[in-house]
């Protein structure tokens, strides 16, 4: 419990879910009720139950909340436990008191003691959650292809079924995909229940009763290989997910999508930003536009940097980090491998060596670690600082790979 002019920071309770509810409906003006919308309603209690709900109360009314929730991340293939950051929102009148500071810095204290080293969340604002430490890490590509724009794909032997959202071909599919895919969520049963409720969210689905549908493709020797969600509403059909394993899968979606020719005008879609969609159709002069997406934050650098996947055996740097809200990250540290074993040690100000010292904030840090913008071009745009040849060491350690990230939660 914490105490702060007057008002009080602590759990929130079950019973008090109406008052989480309505602090949503005020701060994001949605249309949700505790009878109306039971499914979601339902599903953010048990999320409760998993996670931790943080609340200030003024008496007994709840007037700023955060929630966290236990995921799994593939950071360039290493499994990484992962806090996502949701159903944050304050009342406007208690705006400007850091209470929102107060309740991400509990927050992380406890990812941290629970060994979540990384946090996640999709940003409402970009600028206001860098300054509590978070950087963007992937981009999510929006497109609009014509119907005279569907590729067919005449070489292609497999074949598609529309099948259950959460059946095991589905399911299976993503593991696999998630395994191999940096930046990708591991999804626990959280998130696939949170997948299947994100049209309350949707605005072009509010109201209507168009329910998320699944496809997978089938390779020739019938092993699933690649699937996509889809609706389709005013003869348009609507991708919200499409996850392929190979090249001959990919073609099978779209040749899916293309089947429906005669029923819709448009295919409307999202996949990651490092997706090459216009590029790999035959007529690419789609409708295509690219959005930062999803912020991270190192919840813990020691913690983080000693199970981190680094691209060079034998290496020695030290990087010195500082973080606003988080102080136990604030210092230097100092990382030495041999033979790919890594050593992360946090040393004095006082033994500070300035030829292999860089320094950067823990948002510079988050998006350069996990590839998102290399060192060089940090450097270029002077949020690294030190010397030219020692932050080609960090070029030379950094996996190369841009995080693809294409989930809500």
């Amino acid at each position: 419990m914490n105490q702060r002019k007057g008002l009080v920071m602590r759990e929130i309770r079950m019973d008090e879910m109406a008052q989480s509810i309505e602090l949503l409906n005020y701060v994001f003006q949605m249309s949700l009720s505790i009878k109306k919308d039971r499914k979601f309603v339902s599903e953010k209690s048990r999320q409760f139950h998993v996670g931790h709900a943080l609340g200030w109360f003024d008496g007994n009314q709840l007037v700023s909340q955060i929630l966290s929730l236990p995921f799994q991340v593939n950071v360039f293939g290493e499994c990484y436990e992962m806090g996502g950051i949701t159903a944050i929102g304050t009342y406007p009148e208690y705006s400007k008191k850091g209470l929102m500071d107060q309740l991400i810095k509990e927050t992380l204290i406890i990812m941290r003691q629970e060994g979540r080293y990384i946090s996640y969340l999709f940003p409402f604002s970009i600028p206001y959650y860098r300054k509590k430490g978070w950087e963007i890490i992937c981009d999510i590509v929006e497109f609009q292809v014509k119907d005279t724009q569907f590729p067919h794909y005449a070489e292609v032997s497999g074949k598609m079924r529309r099948v259950e959202t959460l059946s095991e071909e589905v399911i299976g599919v993503y593991e696999r995909y998630a395994s191999r895919t940096h930046g990708a969520m591991i999804r626990n049963s959280i998130a696939w229940n949170e997948k299947f409720h994100e049209d309350y969210w949707e605005e072009k689905f509010v109201d209507t009763d168009v329910q998320l549908q699944a496809a997978v493709y089938y390779d020739e020797n019938d092993v699933p290989q690649g699937y996509l969600f889809y609706r389709i509403m005013e003869e348009n059909f609507y991708i919200d997910e499409i996850v392929y394993l190979q090249e001959e899968a990919r073609k099978g979606l779209w040749n899916f999508v293309s089947a429906h020719k005669s029923m819709v005008y448009n295919a409307y879609g999202k996949t990651a930003g490092n997706e090459p969609v216009a590029f790999l159709l035959e007529d690419s002069e789609i409708i295509q536009k690219v959005s930062p997406y999803f912020m991270a934050r190192i919840v813990d650098v020691e913690k983080f940097l000693e199970r981190f996947p680094f691209d060079e055996p034998n290496f020695h740097i030290q990087l010195k980090i500082t973080d606003r809200l988080a102080a136990w990250n604030n210092g230097i540290y100092e990382i030495t491998s041999n033979d790919w074993k890594v050593k992360v040690k946090k040393i004095d100000e006082g033994n500070e060596k300035p030829d292999i010292l860089v320094l950067m904030s823990i948002q510079t840090l988050t998006t350069m670690i996990l590839g998102y913008k290399r060192p060089k071009y940090l450097e270029k745009i002077e949020r690294l600082i030190g010397k030219s040849e020692i932050i080609m060491v960090l070029e030379d350690i950094i996996p190369v790979g841009i995080p693809t990230f294409i989930d809500y939660f």
